[in-house]
């Protein structure tokens, strides 16, 4: 069983549609999660509060490990770990000095921001009640154990990537949901609301657990090594202080969004995060998936200074994502009502949160195309070991976005709960745009030609899509009972086919490129005619 679970991946696409496939599960299971949520807490204060709690805990986590430490981790492990072929002794001591550092900085500082817990929660959630701060300050001291564990997943999941060792990896978030679902359903009952943070706690310690066996497997062996100067810990803190700042700063932006949704009507921080959850569903099942598979690639073609393979890796990277990323983005603009109704519509979540949820998505679902590229492009950078560039350009999207938050909700516009996520939605298109801008002057040409021609032919099978969504929808509401769950169900999956059916069609009949990819994916995996080629620019064009 370790020995499936342990399998390494040799192609972009094909680790892409594994980590897309668990991605998908996890992302399911999340809804499942929401879906607990929403029938017990609907958008109410217990859940504004929960969600609140994440803040403080999460960036503490994104300022110490998350991707900051990956990203540099990746790379240099890499780079060690294939130096001597028969001698990993270096690349594993490299390893056990990052897992030593990270506790000996991780533990004591949970331990003091729990102690000044109270002092911290009033900043991030200035509108809240005295009651609903009790409860966040309560969930937020539990929640700060989670880095910890969660620190130690990164590192492990850091090296199982780097050794193409993607499936055990992508299982991790589904059993952290598992924890939260424990919380929200076994715990609660007996300790109250407050179990709900004892669920992501659980779920934290099961998202490092199941990768553990494999990552033993690897061959790691621990030492007793704590050195702070060693050569290449250096070059990773190098890599992650940008890193660190970036990813800060959009997390400082989510604390800032968060304060000012404690600000505007009940629930307005659990509406933001539903519809927030929601629209990471195409972004991690297609964006990051793809993104985390081509990143070890990415890395050892810029290491061998290898541009022409790195433009093409990239460019087929970039088509793939769009080729799935434009229909979801249609599915989840035109079907947000149903989407909303039929993932959270029920017990306590009624129609007037379906209807601000949808509008909420509907804005976040402009910036998916954006998002899903962003985490591409910012690996893009990383594999040329340039962390500065990401974070100033994030700097100016964060800038941006807090200067569109005020400005949509606290003016004469006053959007409510969906202004935020409109400035959220411009904030990731300036991003990618100054990303794409910038990484172009970094390396030249990024094949753009090839790039634009496969969006007209999306573009067109996405108008057909959408006609095709839109009549069925209409026609459907006149057959079946829109005021129950299975009639908007019935509605939603039926168009939704009916526009990917479409979508499918239009795309051979334009002899898209990225389908003749997909289909063949589909078959070698699954029908297993034949191997893989070693990256998915070697197929030639239709």
């Amino acid at each position: 069983m370790i020995k499936i679970f342990s399998s390494k991946t040799t192609t972009i696409t094909s680790a892409a549609i594994i980590l897309g496939l668990t991605s998908f599960v996890s992302r399911f299971i999340g809804i499942i999660r929401d879906r607990i949520l929403a029938h017990n807490f609907g958008t109410g204060d217990v859940l504004d509060a929960y969600y609140a709690a994440f803040k403080i805990p999460d960036l503490l986590y994104v300022l110490l490990i998350s991707g900051a430490l990956s990203v540099g981790l990746i790379p240099i492990f890499t780079k060690v770990y294939y130096q001597k072929k028969d001698n990993k002794k270096d690349a594993w001591e490299l390893i056990s000095n990052i897992i030593n550092i990270s506790g000996i900085i991780i533990v004591p500082l949970s331990f003091l921001l729990i102690i000044f817990t109270p002092q911290l929660i009033p900043l991030i959630a200035p509108g809240f009640t005295d009651e609903k701060l009790k409860l966040t300050i309560q969930m937020t001291r539990i929640m700060f154990l989670s880095p910890l564990f969660l620190g130690m997943s990164a590192i492990v999941g850091g090296v199982l990537q780097s050794l193409k060792n993607f499936f055990i990896y992508s299982l991790s978030p589904i059993f952290y949901n598992f924890g939260i679902i424990f919380g929200a359903t076994i715990l609660v009952p007996v300790i109250g609301n407050i179990g709900l943070a004892w669920g992501v706690i659980i779920g934290s310690i099961l998202h490092l657990a199941i990768q553990l066996p494999v990552f033993f497997k690897t061959g790691f062996r621990y030492s007793k090594i704590l050195n702070f100067k060693d050569k290449n810990i250096i070059q990773i803190g190098k890599l992650m202080i940008p890193r660190v700042m970036a990813l800060s700063a959009l997390q400082i932006n989510l604390i800032i969004t968060t304060a000012i949704a404690s600000t505007l009507t009940a629930g307005s921080i659990t509406i933001f995060n539903y519809a927030n959850n929601l629209q990471s569903f195409p972004i991690g099942m297609i964006g990051v998936s793809f993104a985390v598979a081509a990143f070890p690639t990415l890395s050892l073609l810029a290491n061998q200074q290898n541009k022409k393979d790195f433009v093409k890796n990239l460019s087929s990277t970039v088509r793939q994502i769009l080729f799935f990323i434009i229909p979801l983005t249609i599915i989840f603009l035109l079907l947000r009502a149903q989407i909303v109704r039929i993932v959270l519509g029920t017990g306590q979540f009624g129609w007037e949160a379906t209807i601000k949820t949808a509008d909420s998505l509907a804005y976040f679902s402009l910036s998916l195309f954006a998002q899903s590229l962003l985490a591409l492009l910012i690996r893009a950078y990383y594999a040329w070991e340039d962390t500065k560039t990401p974070f100033f350009i994030s700097i100016v999207a964060v800038t941006f976005n807090i200067i569109l938050n005020i400005i949509f909700t606290k003016t004469n516009i006053n959007m409510g709960v969906a202004g935020l996520a409109l400035a959220y939605s411009l904030a990731y298109i300036l991003n990618f745009t100054l990303l794409w801008v910038f990484l172009k002057f970094k390396i030249g040409h990024l094949d753009e030609k090839r790039i634009f021609i496969a969006i007209c032919k999306f573009s067109i099978a996405g108008l057909f899509m959408s006609l095709a969504v839109q009549i069925s929808k209409y026609l459907l509401a006149s057959i079946v009972d829109m005021h129950t769950f299975w009639g908007i169900f019935i509605q939603g999956i039926v168009a939704g086919l009916l526009g990917c059916f479409v979508y499918i069609i239009i795309g051979l009949i334009l002899k898209t490129h990225e389908m003749k990819i997909f289909i063949k994916i589909i078959k070698d995996k699954l029908i297993k005619t034949k191997n893989l080629p070693s990256d998915i620019s070697e197929i030639n064009e239709i």
